[in-house]
């Protein structure tokens, strides 16, 4: 235990753990498979990344979430640590030269999407590795009763085969009694062995107000209650919509969903966190792995779809321990909205056959061919070719990765890449770029070679440390020296992206098993039975009916929210 918090200190600055991080330490540390069931904002990645550091060898972590891999990789590497990542959008090179530093370079952390699991490149690579032991973050995603299942988690087990030896540890924030049992059977553990902090937020006040008009009881919140906060809403043409009125009425706001470009997001991102911006509008995009102690409001006006969801949305609400509030507003229509999401999700499965279709003819592969293969996709322009609405298709897109014909990513982001399209000694004679811009260009060209032969892929975030400019300021500068035909620039971009899973089969051969659609729409539906029973709910303390549906059972009221107030008032 020394061992363990010595290199907390080093690394973190924190003389003690907390809640149950120590006991998931000295589990993992031990050798025994470990589930840690932690709410958001327990300081799950300590419990992996402290023991790991005192491993011999190099902890596997599997997660979904690209953006939060990326951070987390960044921050170690601030700090010393070792660390690489394999995600979406990286070119077949990029992938070889971290398999190739995982094996020979004396790494202590390898990132990874469960998506690459299956390749055969990173399997053959993976039995050379030195792997101390594999992490499972966002782990309810390998379970089918989980409200986010994923497939591709199901690769895992069969990496754990290759490896029998080596012990596991799931993390997960948000997970049901029956989802905790599947995490534990469909990752193999050896034996039982479950670690749970407590879901209660005690500072956190939940709320639900039925109301007619939500533009007014928004501002009368906001107007009650000072501090920073975080707006939740269903699309992203509301987060603009919603902002914009906000700061009509006077309030530093923003809005940030998948769809806005990097930079804008990153900018949006960090004004709101620096407190220059009061309030952020945002989709479920916004929130998962920002560290903000200080937010005082979540407030959603749209109903999300899950107790899960809600519950790890809200709880960015008060990480530092003082009264904060989770408010929910809704109409009498948003209960018809939520139940019509089912439909939505679940389109009838001609229409799904019909999808899959359409999608060869996009790509235009042949029949037989297509497994392995990996496309940038655009759902607008698929839509609009093929004339079908966005949210079925997309649902169809999804049915059709759980039946594991595909894996339909989320939005991935793709590297900047530059080339220089004038010579070397022609730049010497260049005399109207500004003083920014020549510091940048000389800084560039000693960070990354061949740029006057090919596209390399750059970082904005590092060239602005090294150049002592902004994020934005490096953007400009870049797009400006394009402008000028100095440089040729390509920003980097967020893109979905389909993987063959399998060849392509003529639609009538498609099967789509109760698994990947029926028993998955029941799921679905009793999720949404338990958020309307949530919000209509007026005689149980909220707190309570949230620790219930996660299988924690307490005596006590929580004496703050709604239901509680109204019968101390």
């Amino acid at each position: 235990m020394a061992d363990y918090l010595s290199i907390l200190r080093q690394y973190w600055g924190y003389d003690s753990f907390r809640g149950i991080q120590q006991d998931i330490i000295e589990s993992i540390g031990s050798g025994k498979d470990t589930l840690g069931l932690m709410p958001t904002g327990g300081g799950k990645s300590v419990t992996f990344q402290v023991p790991a550091i005192a491993m011999p060898g190099m902890c596997l972590v599997i997660s979904p979430l690209i953006a939060l891999m990326k951070d987390q990789v960044q921050h170690l590497r601030n700090q010393g640590i070792r660390a690489l990542a394999i995600y979406a959008g990286m070119t077949r090179g990029e992938i070889n030269q971290v398999l190739d530093n995982a094996i020979y370079g004396d790494y202590k952390f390898l990132y990874i999407s469960p998506e690459r699991l299956e390749t055969d490149l990173f399997r053959e690579r993976l039995r050379h590795m030195r792997i101390s032991m594999i992490t499972v973050d966002e782990s309810h995603c390998i379970s089918q009763w989980g409200y986010d299942f994923r497939p591709s988690y199901l690769h895992i087990a069969e990496i754990r085969d290759l490896m029998p030896e080596v012990p596991v540890l799931a993390l997960t924030a948000t997970a049901t009694p029956e989802v905790v049992a599947d995490i534990q059977r469909q990752l193999h553990f050896r034996q039982e062995n479950v670690f749970r902090m407590s879901f209660e937020r005690t500072n956190l006040a939940y709320v639900v107000r039925q109301t007619e008009d939500k533009r007014t009881e928004l501002l009368h919140i906001l107007n009650n209650v000072s501090g920073s906060a975080i707006i939740y809403v269903r699309n992203r043409r509301r987060t603009k919509e919603v902002a914009d009125m906000l700061v009509h009425e006077g309030f530093t706001a923003t809005y940030y969903h998948a769809g806005l470009e990097q930079v804008t997001r990153d900018l949006r991102q960090r004004d709101w966190q620096e407190n220059r911006c009061r309030v952020i509008v945002a989709t479920n995009a916004f929130g998962m792995g920002i560290d903000k102690p200080d937010v005082r409001l979540v407030i959603h006006i749209d109903l999300p779809e899950s107790i899960e969801a809600y519950f790890q949305e809200a709880g960015r609400a008060g990480r530092d321990g003082l009264r904060a509030y989770a408010v929910i507003l809704f109409e009498r229509p948003d209960i018809s909205t939520l139940r019509r999401r089912l439909s939505e999700s679940f389109p009838e499965k001609d229409y799904i056959r019909d999808v899959y279709e359409k999608l060869q003819y996009y790509y235009q592969m042949a029949m037989g061919d297509g497994l392995g293969c990996v496309k940038e996709f655009n759902l607008e322009d698929f839509c609009r070719k093929f004339k079908f609405f966005p949210v079925p298709a997309d649902s169809a897109l999804r049915i059709l990765t759980q039946a594991g014909y595909l894996s339909y990513t989320d939005e991935q982001r793709r590297a900047s890449r530059l080339m220089f399209t004038l010579q070397r000694d022609e730049l010497y004679r260049l005399h109207h770029v500004s003083a920014d811009a020549d510091r940048l260009i000389q800084v560039t060209l000693r960070t990354y070679t061949g740029l006057f032969s090919d596209y390399a892929y750059i970082d904005e975030e590092f060239l602005a440390l090294r150049t002592f400019l902004t994020h934005d300021q490096v953007y400009h500068i870049f797009r400006y020296l394009s402008q000028q035909h100095i440089v040729s620039y390509i920003p980097s971009k967020s893109t979905p992206y389909i993987i063959y899973a399998r060849e392509r089969v003529e639609k009538e051969r498609l099967v789509i098993s109760p698994a990947a659609y029926e028993d998955r729409k029941q799921r679905m539906k009793n999720r949404i039975d338990a958020m309307i029973n949530y919000v209509e709910g007026h005689v149980t303390c909220r707190s309570r009916l949230l620790l219930h549906y996660f299988g924690e059972e307490n005596e006590h009221e929580c004496g703050l929210c709604d239901v509680c107030r109204q019968k101390i008032d």
